[in-house]
């Protein structure tokens, strides 16, 4: 029977109202036509039960990787709803169904993206070629060469086609990122997008038809498809596609959510929802979602029965895929409604809860993390539902891959006291250490070991979960420590590679060389040291010191070490180097102990690391009375030893290291060649018999091949004797050494610019470059250089580029192709090197160069070339090159107006011997930066904004910004950071204070951002404990701006006010600090609501920046509100709190007051050699400070505080056949009864059928279902028993029909079976 017929002027009740002005509301909205950018699949034809796939025997498919690249991979998440059909041979396809289709991008995004990964993984692919090919070249060098020759040409061709390749795909995906930035215009297909891959689409409309529902009322528009909705017996493609086309209806119009007559629409939803088709069933659930609009629109539709429909819909098998995904979709809907939460039932949340313990179901992580956000929003819901027995089984389980995400809502309860109550033992999360403290589980398996290890690391990253380890007298530590002794090598690995993440030890360069058993040489330390050092600037030149940054994770790891330390860490890791004989266990293990004596020496106050250096265990003079032992002793203090000194010597001072490493890249490059250690190094004072043999062993006097000669020992004459004027001179008169080296760099022989581009190549620029810096050292080489016809060619190449100097090649040298493919781009490293020197620069110049580089800049098509030149020339000599990168700088378009920009942060940042505090070296780069500040381009003036900012770490380069007055106001939030580095000079705050925006700025962080800066600090620390262990950018050139790095303190503006006595006066008149520390003072030990916590948070970060500086230091004894933060750090019931107040106290140790005042309290601070405090204080106490008070199984939330309304209750029913199901149901909760109760419901279905068509007794069903736990397999069992009209009464609010009842056509024989 088809639903009543209602006109479509009773749909909305403004439509009368809009018919009655004469016009519609087409005009709402602006475009011409509305897109369904998110669609459901038009199904194909079903039977008569609307469950079988046969038809999908009948479709045939195309060539292998022809079609089937159209649908999304397994898993992925798409809106397509659509059947997935299975071949007749009987093997099921991968299951594709979408779930988070609301959460992508349109359907145009989504294509770019899909490009843009394609496009990446095709240069990944290249790059893997390239890097494989560019090692098989480097190893044939060392071979013959006329054996390899022909191996080296197919190397190298394809190692240019890589080459080649690679340049074109990054052009391509350069282009595709621009044109996905670009606003998109929607296209006028209606359903353009939605049945693109579908054998069986709807047909579409004509622009006629398009136009004129365009130019119709969107209310009349939806009562004309929901009158279509009407009409029964139409195929299922018939119902989805207006469905459809309602959800765009109400995307492109948000506001007809609210002027739905629920009485029609409802109907309509109830009849899809009830609809044998799964599709159908979908698109009603899909077209349910996009009309909820607030929650009184929840209870809406909640009193449609659609708790019924949902329920069923997730207990059905994996063949309901699409089903079960809009079913649950919608279920997630209630959540994103302010108070939907509430909305939800009992019986839904155990319903998912079943999903989520079932193993092998597709949606059991979607329901775990739908599970995890109802516990943090309604923690006694998911309680009485059974849903954290569920989260902490799945946590002690340890096969789920997410198990991060558990812990972080595990954390969140216990975080504060009104979560702890809820959690049943407040030992939940022990559950992650057990599997390595037990010694039978740690044999498990390796999936299990790694999914704890990283869910250990996860805790022991929180505040709340170092309080939780440290409970029962870091009972969790002592029991991980000591499965270090446990015969498992895997485990102990393991739990080494735990202690390394948790105190955030980097493990260095040459970690693998001596975990491998190799020995620490002194050249592996000093090739190594080059590496590391070689982007770290020397701070020392100008004897103007930067003030170190305060990092937050350092101060946590310190407590961290100190509570590892006191659970016995030094001990645990003595025994493994005892135990283990020269094994890899071992030198890790003496790795981490040198690590950890390192940081005991630099993290800790001299009162613990005394303490805790002293390592007895080492040398015990009872073991050296034992041959055997003591060497064993004596070999585990040398092992440590060797570590200790290796790392102290790899982080040595600064100003060493870089002269070393600039004596290093003099010498050689360790990363780039490959060197013979046992090869004694060239001497800078060779005699002449040494030098003459010397360049005979070179082979380039005997050979005019240049990949027969020796190129290492060229590098080394060129970088060692032939700086010596003498040597040179022979060089040069009395052998054709230099004249046939030189020659190779001519362009015009085609010698050096054929060479392949390759990575064992790149050793020629690197001796090209050597040479240029040699010759120029003397006034010989000067003249020889100069009067060489290697300028005068290179500058008839440049010529080629300017269209200006009428000199015109059919293939020029400098193409796209060779400067890509070959090293022609090297000839721009050869000219860098000339324009370092004054000398170099006139020579340049001669050949008119300049004004050809100055035409290469405006080549708006040749961004190679731009990016060539500037990256390689010097500009630290004032000449034309300044002017050039100045126009660069102002006139190129916006990718290379970045470029040059960022090749100003190795002279903004780098302090030069020649500057004074009065006037930097560097003037002329801070003011083209100061210039940068007002590029038209937003992504300009930030890289300006973060250079400036980290050159204002030196005073005088702060000061001489300030000079140039910069204006920021145009910058908003992005400029700010620079502004708050002003007020650290009196300069700089009485050019703020002007322009009035000192007391805007106070105002402004009192009130609000002062609130913000926590949620900055919490994310920054969150960001650094989980992306630690990723290395950084992997260029580690100094053109790169350093931003803000995580784990360290953002600037805040009570801190940059406090640094002048000026901004101190300014503080004391505003009574900002007092209400900071009457807010500590009074409200620290009230309630824990959220509000009241981030401004308590907001003002003990406040009051340590302020007592941070040495002028702000003294508010601290004024208010005396270190004796309230200690209470806080001691006391305080919430634990993030706690680590907030811990962080606090740290900064205010900074200052030499200070540090006196949180000694008075019981807190030792940390000092340098100096005795300069390093901002890391911890407590006498520690065990105080770590104890946190859990409730008490009397306070615990039980069974005896549920809601009433969720308190289950006995179910009952006077006919004894309802009475013995309900019996049989209930059994079927036990395991070891459910399979015989399964078999008596069977029977009971056979002999008395009419019981299960029974609205009844399926409510009483329901009920017991809502009210305690079922597996998922049960559910859809007992579900399963009931005839399908039951559940369309149950919906639809039918009364039971007695006739009904007994003309009720005897089920099928086939019983349902319990699985």
């Amino acid at each position: 029977m088809n639903p009543p017929s209602y006109s479509a002027s009773s749909i909305t009740p403004t439509q009368n109202n809009l018919f009655r002005h004469g016009r519609g509301m087409s005009n709402e909205g602006p475009g011409t036509t509305y897109k369904p950018r998110e669609g459901l699949q038009a199904p194909f034809r079903e039977g008569r039960e609307g469950r079988s796939l046969s038809n999908a025997a009948n479709i045939t498919f195309g060539p292998r990787g022809s079609s089937l690249a159209q649908g999304p991979p397994p898993g992925s998440f798409s809106s397509d709803l659509k059947t997935i059909a299975s071949s007749r041979g009987g093997t099921p396809r991968t299951e594709q169904g979408p779930f988070f289709a609301e959460y992508r991008p349109a359907e145009s995004d989504k294509t770019s993206e899909q490009r843009q990964t394609e496009l990446r993984d095709q240069i990944n692919k290249e790059t893997k070629i390239k890097v494989g090919s560019e090692n098989l070249l480097e190893a044939l060098v060392s071979k013959n060469v006329k054996q390899t020759k022909d191996q080296r040409m197919r190397v190298e061709a394809e190692l240019g086609s890589s080459n080649r390749k690679i340049v074109e795909l990054r052009h391509q995906l350069e282009k595709e990122i621009e044109h996905s930035r670009r606003p998109k215009t929607p296209p006028r297909e209606r359903f353009s997008g939605i049945f693109q891959s579908s054998p069986l689409k709807s047909p579409r409309r004509n622009d006629e038809d398009i136009e004129t529902e365009e130019s119709e009322s969107p209310t009349y528009v939806l009562s004309e498809i929901l009158q279509t909705l009407e009409n029964g017996g139409m195929q299922p493609e018939y119902y989805v596609e207006r469905a459809n086309r309602l959800v765009d209806l109400f995307k492109k119009y948000p506001s007809l959510k609210h002027d739905l007559a629920w009485p029609i629409f409802g109907l309509r939803v109830q009849t899809m929802l009830l609809s044998p088709s799964r599709d159908v069933v979908a698109a009603g659930y899909r077209l349910t979602r996009h009309a909820i609009a607030d929650r009184r629109s929840l209870q809406t539709i909640r009193r449609l029965n659609t708790d019924e429909v949902v329920v069923l819909s997730l207990v059905k098998d994996s063949k309901a895929n699409i089903e079960r995904e809009q079913a649950l979709k919608f279920v997630r809907a209630f959540l994103d409604v302010k108070g939907g939460i509430h909305e939800l039932s009992n019986h839904v949340i155990r319903t998912i809860v079943s999903v989520a313990e079932h193993h092998e179901d597709r949606l059991r992580n979607v329901a775990i993390l739908t599970l995890l956000e109802l516990l943090i929003r309604d923690p006694p819901m998911v309680i009485a539902s059974g849903g954290m027995a569920s989260i902490t089984e799945i946590l002690l389980d340890g096969t789920y891959q997410g198990s991060e995400s558990i812990a972080s809502s595990l954390l969140y309860l216990f975080d504060k006291p009104s979560g702890r109550r809820h959690l049943q033992s407040c030992h939940e999360l022990d559950a992650a250490f057990t599997i390595f403290t037990d010694p039978i589980a740690v044999h498990t398996s390796e999936e299990k070991l790694k999914s704890s290890a990283r869910l250990i690391t996860a805790l022991l990253h929180s505040w709340p979960g170092l309080f939780t380890a440290a409970n029962d007298g870091f009972a969790a530590l002592r029991g991980l420590l000591q499965s270090l002794s446990y015969p498992s090598l895997l485990a102990r690995d393991l739990v080494l590679d735990i202690l390394f993440a948790v105190l955030h030890i980097k493990a260095p360069s040459w970690s693998s060389s001596f975990l491998a058993g190799r020995r620490l040489t002194t050249y592996g330390r000093v090739a190594n040291l080059t590496t590391e050092l070689a982007a770290t600037p020397d701070s020392s030149a100008s004897g103007e010191e930067e003030e170190p940054r305060i990092c937050l994770t350092e101060h946590y790891t310190a407590v961290l070490l100190v509570a590892l330390l006191q659970s016995g860490l030094h001990q645990a890791l003595c025994s493994i180097i005892e135990e283990e004989a020269e094994s890899a266990l071992q030198r890790k293990a003496a790795l981490l102990q040198g690590e950890v004596l390192e940081m005991t020496n630099r993290l800790l106050p001299y009162t613990f690391s005394a303490k805790f250096q002293v390592l007895p265990s080492f040398v015990d003079p009872v073991g050296f009375q034992a041959p055997d032992a003591s060497l064993t002793q004596i070999s585990m203090v040398y092992q440590v030893d060797s570590v200790s000194r290796t790392l102290r010597r790899s982080q040595g001072d600064r100003k060493r290291a870089n002269v070393a490493m600039k004596r290093s890249q003099q010498q050689h490059t360790a990363s780039a060649r490959s060197v013979d250690s046992t090869r004694p190094r060239v001497d800078i004072d060779m005699d002449e018999i040494r030098f003459r043999a010397a360049i005979v062993e070179t082979q380039v006097l005997n050979h005019v091949k240049h990949l027969k000669w020796d190129w290492d020992l060229i590098e080394d004459l060129v970088g060692g004797p032939l700086k010596n004027p003498k040597r040179l001179n022979e060089a040069i008169n009395g052998t054709k050494f230099l004249k046939r080296l030189l020659g190779f760099y001519r362009p015009f022989k085609y010698r050096f610019s054929d060479t392949p581009s390759t990575k064992p190549n790149q050793r020629y620029v690197r001796v090209g470059v050597a040479l240029m810096k040699t010759l120029l050292l003397n006034s010989e080489g000067i003249t020889y250089l100069a009067e060489s016809k290697f300028l005068r060619q290179l500058g008839e190449c440049l010529a080629q580029l300017d269209r200006t100097s009428g000199l015109t090649s059919n293939s020029p040298l400098f193409s796209t192709w060779r400067t890509a493919e070959t090293l022609t781009g090297g000839y721009f490293s050869l000219l860098g090197a000339l324009s370092s020197n004054p000398k170099g620069l006139q020579m340049v110049e001669r050949w008119h160069m300049i004004n050809i580089f100055y035409h290469i800049i405006e080549l708006h098509d040749r961004d190679d070339l731009v990016e060539l030149l500037l990256g390689n020339m010097d500009f630290t000599l004032d000449s034309h090159l300044r002017v050039m990168l100045s126009k660069a700088l102002t006139a190129s378009h916006k990718h290379i107006r970045i470029f040059s920009t960022l090749l100003l942060r190795k002279y903004a940042t780098l302090a030069s011997a020649q500057e004074t505090n009065s006037r930097p070296a560097c003037e002329w780069a801070l003011r083209l930066l100061v210039t940068q500040l007002y590029d038209p381009e937003v992504e300009v003036s930030e890289v300006a904004v973060q250079i400036l900012e980290e050159s204002c770490n030196r005073r005088s380069h702060l000061e001489y910004i300030v000079r140039c007055r910069p204006q920021l106001d145009h910058l908003n939030e992005i400029g700010a950071p620079l502004l708050l580095r002003f007020l650290s000079t009196s300069l700089g705050y009485q050019y703020l204070d002007r322009l009035d925006y000192i007391t805007q700025e106070m105002d402004d962080w009192f009130s609000l951002r002062n609130y913000r800066y926590v949620t900055l600090v919490e994310a920054s620390l969150t960001r650094a404990f989980t992306t630690w262990m990723q290395d950084p950018s992997s260029s580690s050139s100094n053109e790169q701006p350093r931003p803000q790095e995580n784990g360290s303190l953002p600037p805040h503006f009570y801190r940059e006010l406090t640094r002048t006595k000026e901004g101190c006066d300014l503080l004391r008149d505003s009574g900002h600090f007092d209400d900071f520390a009457s807010t500590i003072a009074g409200s620290w030990a009230e309630g824990t609501d959220p509000e009241g916590l981030l401004k308590l948070k907001g003002c003990l970060w406040a009051v340590g920046n302020v007592g941070s500086m040495e002028h702000g230091a003294s508010f601290l004894d004024e208010t005396d509100v270190v004796r309230w933060i200690v209470q806080i750090a001691e006391h305080s019931d919430v634990a993030t709190l706690r680590g907030t107040a811990f962080f606090v106290l740290g900064l205010i140790s900074r200052s030499l007051h200070g540090m006196e005042i949180v000694a008075e309290h019981g807190w030792e601070a940390g000092t340098d050699r100096f005795g300069r405090s390093i901002g890391y204080c911890l407590p006498r106490q520690l065990d105080v400070f770590l104890s946190l008070k859990l409730p008490q199984d009397a306070e615990k939330h039980g069974l005896r505080n549920m809601p009433k309304d969720l308190t289950p209750r006995p179910i009952t029913d006077e006919d004894p056949v309802h009475e013995r199901v309900l019996n049989s149901v209930a059994e079927t909760g036990n395991a070891v009864l459910a399979k015989k109760a399964a078999n008596e419901l069977n029977n009971i279905k056979i002999r008395n059928p009419e019981a299960f068509t029974s609205v009844e007794l399926y409510r009483k069903v329901r009920d017991m279902l809502g009210s305690h736990n079922f597996r998922l397999p049960v559910r859809r069992f007992l579900l399963d028993l009931f005839d399908k009209n039951v559940m369309r009464r149950v919906v639809l609010d039918e009364e039971e029909s007695e006739n009904e009842s007994i003309l009720t056509e005897r089920p099928s024989q086939a019983r349902p079976r319990l699985r």
